[in-house]
C-alpha cells in the first residue's frame, strides 16, 4: 500500500539512494554510530601535541593587520554606543513629555 503513495520520481530518488530495492520495499537502516568503536580518551600529552600542531597551521595576522583591525572594531564600538545613547534619549524625552501631566494655564486657588 506505500508503494502506491510514492510516484515514480520519488521512487527512482529512493532508488539511487539505495532505501528501496528494485520492487520498492524498503532497505533495512544501517546503524549510523561514530567510526570509533571504543570511546577512550585521548591523553592530555597528546592532545596537547594535537593542539599545538593545529596551531601551527593557523594564518596569524601580521601585527599591522591587528592593529587595523582592532581600530576598526573601537571606532564600530563607539559608533553603535553614542547611536544607542542618542536614541535611549530621544525615547525617553518624547516618552516624559508624553506622559507628563498637562501645566494648568490658570493659576492654583
Amino acid at each position: 500500500m506505500a508503494d502506491r503513495t510514492m510516484n515514480r520520481q520519488q521512487k527512482r530518488m529512493l532508488r539511487k539512494q539505495g532505501e528501496i530495492d528494485a520492487d520498492g520495499v524498503p532497505i533495512a537502516r544501517r546503524q549510523q554510530g561514530s567510526s570509533l568503536t571504543s570511546k577512550t580518551r585521548t591523553p592530555p600529552k597528546q592532545f596537547l601535541r594535537e593542539v599545538i600542531v593545529e596551531l601551527q597551521k593557523v594564518a596569524w595576522p601580521s601585527r599591522k593587520e591587528t592593529i587595523k583591525y582592532s581600530v576598526v572594531v573601537f571606532i564600530t564600538v563607539v559608533l553603535l554606543t553614542a547611536m544607542i545613547y542618542g536614541l535611549d534619549w530621544v525615547f525617553s524625552t518624547f516618552m516624559l513629555e508624553l506622559f507628563e501631566p498637562p501645566v494648568s494655564s490658570s493659576p492654583a486657588r
